[in-house]
């Protein structure tokens, strides 16, 4: 195989790798992996497709700027957009991010302030004439949940300013501390309910309660740490330091340890200063944040499609510890995937009591030379299931005479079901292939049922596994069918009446959901969320998906022969044909319907624009709206299907991309023009 061809496996490894782990996390609230290395594998795919931009796909986890909305709370449409942060984990990229800033303003001073980062739930609260009158999450950045009455809750937020102005808008992390996490999961293990992984899950799953009751006894808090937005009669504030001090006066709280830096030698003792407090501290960070002190430079230097270039978030280290690995059981995913685990002697580490760890995959366990019985380096980022790094091959010589170690080898049948397990050429995966492995079908249950699919309230994983084990479910369509049980669903612990009629009224009514979710749903491999929405928008109707051909898959936007051929190929599957055929039977929504208001705008409507460099007026968010708003499409790459570049000052590589391959180039003033 030549370079890109080992590039395109290796990059669709790493999707389905990163998806499983999102799913994990946000899905089932049961991460897999520290977030530190999640963004060791994030950075490494972000290179390949940097490299090779023609094989990124719409479902890439770099395509994905944050969370989806919940459909639980009112939407909130933030008037600023809340970026996420790039991240950097060296000193030499500490300094780097510093001198660049530096080297931005030759002939002015730039000065940094370092602060911890907090790990909780990033929310807007916007304040009118001094009142509170909108707490809002950060959802995708530009839309969140307005939750409110649950911000109202936390008594560290002010409901009305000491200093009262007619707008002021703030951004803050709510979140948990250690103690009130301790004491909540006690009560949900008394409860005989799911204790929460983390604290960060466990405060964004309170602050999302939908009673205010709730959220008012998870001692849920917050940080302040960015003043967003204020009217013109407020104090004229030049740095970050000074808005911290304001916000402080204004009744907020802020982060006490913050750092003024001029230097980037300064910078990195500051982040190092930070690193070493943090396991004092009673509640949870996971690296510091460096930003541009004075906002006029931050202005001039703007913003990707993704992150402030003002700024960026060092990740620190997880903390490591040994311990003895006692044995290795298997895990069967969704698609198949066998993921080793190693079960250990317990140990203490970053706030919890570890006794499973990741193994990724035989490859890992192969190249680390690990085996049962060793002394193993574990780390964790304080708050996810944690990894084994390295062994203790010192203890093992130490020990080979009274404790010998076992080499662990991938079992060739299925744990789950005892079908064979294959291992295609140039995959690090193995997989059991078996349709009806009860592990597969599972893990595909809680996925059609999931926020993003086809989302059933009150069906979650713990309802599917009792159904499943009584045999009330034993694929998709036994969902639709679950009316016809109802009296033995009332009989089943912890059920109700009224639970079972929610249930079934929550089941009833997803049977209206649009086309694209139920593809989601579905769980198509290469297949994500944006990947479902433009298989509805373009062939209309579920029928026209499943009799497409390869060739007219590929056309569409984003979509590479991989892709395209996976779409293919299930659908030729009897079995998927015979599913789609009894959900049809069973009164689901198997056509996508268009917007009633057609677009206005000819000369942007499904086109695919790429925005690069920094425009004179318009800030980025705002062109991607317009775009969006007329029909057209923004992709963060350059490629052949690439319409338009519209470029600003200080354009890179986009550019220059656009040039070879004869791509329109646009400015601003041209923009504006295709919007008449």
């Amino acid at each position: 195989m030549d370079g890109k061809e080992i590039a395109q496996k290796r990059a669709a490894e790493l999707r389905e790798i990163l998806e499983d782990y999102s799913y994990r996390y946000y899905v089932l609230d049961n991460p897999a992996v520290s977030d530190y290395e999640y963004d060791i594998l994030y950075r490494e795919l972000v290179e390949i497709e940097e490299k090779y931009p023609e094989l990124i796909t719409p479902d890439s986890p770099t395509q994905r700027v944050g969370g989806a909305v919940s459909e639980g709370f009112e939407k909130f449409t933030h008037t600023l957009p809340l970026q996420s942060l790039d991240n950097v984990f060296s000193e030499e990229e500490v300094k780097q991010f510093c001198i660049k800033v530096k080297d931005s303003f030759p002939d002015q001073d730039v000065s940094f302030v370092v602060e911890k980062k907090i790990d909780g739930l990033s929310v807007s609260l916007t304040y009118e004439n001094g009142l509170l009158v909108t707490g809002a999450t950060r959802g995708d950045g530009f839309v969140g949940e307005n939750v409110t009455t649950n911000v109202k809750t936390i008594k560290s937020i002010p409901l009305r300013l000491k200093h009262p102005v007619k707008k002021l808008v703030v951004r803050g992390e709510i979140y948990m501390p250690r103690n009130s996490f301790m004491k909540l999961n006690e009560e949900q293990d008394l409860k005989g309910l799911q204790t929460f992984a983390n604290p960060r899950n466990a405060a964004a799953g309170s602050l999302r309660q939908l009673d205010p009751k709730i959220a008012a006894q998870r001692h849920l808090d917050i940080f302040v740490f960015n003043l967003q937005e204020i009217s013109e009669e407020a104090p004229q504030l030049k740095t970050h330091g000074e808005s911290l001090e304001y916000l402080k006066a204004q009744g907020f709280r802020i982060s006490s340890m913050y750092h003024v830096c001029n230097t980037p030698e300064e910078v990195w003792q500051a982040v190092l200063q930070i690193g070493m407090g943090r396991e004092a501290l009673e509640y949870d960070i996971d690296g510091a944040v460096i930003k541009t002190n004075l906002f006029t430079q931050r202005e001039m230097l703007g913003s990707t499609s993704k992150f402030p270039r003002w700024a960026t978030a060092y990740k620190y280290p997880p903390e490591k510890k040994f311990t003895r690995l006692k044995e290795i059981e298997i895990n069967v995913g969704r698609t198949g995937v066998l993921t080793p685990l190693a079960l250990l002697d317990p140990v203490f580490l970053a706030g919890s009591t570890i006794s499973k760890a990741t193994l990724h995959n035989m490859d890992y366990i192969e190249d680390r030379d690990i085996r049962i019985g060793d002394m193993v380096q574990i780390m964790k980022a304080g708050d996810v299931i944690p990894a084994v790094v390295s062994v203790d091959r010192e203890a093992r010589e130490k020990e080979r005479k009274i404790l010998p170690r076992t080499t662990f080898q991938m079992p060739k049948q299925c744990p789950e079901c005892g079908s064979a397990v294959v291992r295609e050429e140039g995959e690090a995966a193995y997989r059991c292939e078996n349709p009806d492995c009860p592990a597969k079908i599972y893990k595909g249950l809680v996925h059609f049922t999931s926020k993003d699919a086809m989302n059933i309230e009150g069906l979650g994983p713990a309802v599917l596994r009792v159904l499943c084990d009584r045999g009330l479910i034993t694929k998709i369509s036994d969902i639709y069918r679950l009316k016809d049980h109802r009296e033995t669903l009332v009989e089943i612990e912890r059920m109700g009446e009224k639970s079972v009629d929610n249930l079934l009224n929550s089941i009833e009514n997803t049977k209206k959901n649009e086309l694209y979710r139920l593809i989601f749903g579905l769980g198509i491999r290469q297949i994500g969320a944006t990947a479902s929405k433009e298989l509805a928008k373009y062939f209309k109707s579920m029928d026209a998906i499943m009799n497409a051909d390869i060739e007219t898959l590929e056309t569409l936007n984003d979509f590479g022969r991989i892709t395209a051929e996976s779409v293919y190929e299930f659908f030729q599957n009897d079995k998927s044909r015979a599913l789609v055929a009894e959900l049809k039977e069973l009164g689901l929504n198997l056509v996508h319907e268009e917007d009633s208001t057609p677009p206005s705008n000819d000369s942007i409507y499904g086109k695919i624009f790429v925005l690069t460099g920094t425009l004179p007026s318009l800030k980025r968010a705002e062109a991607q709206k317009m775009i969006e708003d007329f029909g057209g499409k923004c992709s963060s790459s350059v490629s052949a299907k690439t319409d338009f570049v519209l470029a600003g000052e200080e354009a890179g590589s986009k550019l220059e991309k656009a040039r070879k391959l004869g791509i329109k180039i646009i400015n601003e003033a041209d923009f504006l023009e295709l919007l008449k």
